[in-house]
């Protein structure tokens, strides 16, 4: 599913359930000795999906441990994103010299808790949201939604190294599979004072599964 959503210069992995080949690496052992069993495998698997990605590339097996905020801190010269959600882990990596960020996410294809998207929807997506059920009930547009604006964070987070909130970002949602992110808020300047690293338009592709829902940016690298 994933490989339909980002170019074939990025290398994807996935899994649908715990892999019983993940194992991990020095330094994430310790990192997730206290976590729950359930989530220690989870944590494991999608970082086997990492490092199956990662062979694709040519790249050699790596710990992953988490940076700030959560996110891995990928080996040099690669750039990547994990997602895990119940019944899936993926990941996809691709070569920092052709992609400056990868933001992808996935959610079980069921609607948002109650109240959940007056949290996380600004008044033009939730205009949007009642076309969008009335057109296709079939798929959980609130919680694509949130899919979307989670792969959103996953890029610019690690590029500007600050928060997103959910409504600091407006998600347009194509039934074609395709959704554009405005960024509302400015972008802090390069450490050299350039431009911003992350554009304020960002275009991804999504999918739905009965199972599951797929969200993906890849941000290619400056020519």
């Amino acid at each position: 599913m994933l490989a339909q959503l980002v170019p074939a210069h990025v290398a994807v992995a996935e899994s649908h359930g715990d892999d019983p080949a993940a194992v991990l690496f020095p330094g994430e052992r310790e990192w997730a000795a206290a976590m729950p069993p359930a989530r220690r495998r989870e944590f494991a698997t999608a970082r086997h999906c990492a490092r199956r990605a990662a062979l694709r590339l040519g790249a050699a097996p790596a710990p992953l441990l988490p940076g700030e905020g959560g996110a891995p801190r990928w080996p040099a010269g690669l750039v990547g994103s994990l997602t895990h959600c119940h019944g899936y882990r993926a990941a996809a990596l691709a070569r920092a010299a052709a992609v400056r960020a990868v933001g992808i996410d996935a959610e079980p294809h069921r609607p948002l808790p109650s109240g959940m998207l007056a949290r996380i929807a600004l008044p033009e997506e939730r205009q949007d949201q009642r076309t969008l059920r009335a057109a296709d009930p079939a798929v959980c547009w609130d919680r694509l939604l949130f899919c979307a604006k989670e792969a959103v964070y996953k890029v610019w987070s690690p590029l500007t190294g600050a928060w997103l909130g959910f409504h600091e970002a407006s998600i347009a949602l194509d039934p074609a599979g395709t959704f554009r992110a405005r960024v509302l808020r400015a972008a802090p300047p390069g450490p050299d004072g350039s431009a911003p690293p992350v554009p304020a338009v960002l275009d991804g592709t999504w999918r739905a599964t009965p199972r599951h829902l797929l969200t993906a940016l890849v941000l290619p690298a400056p020519s």
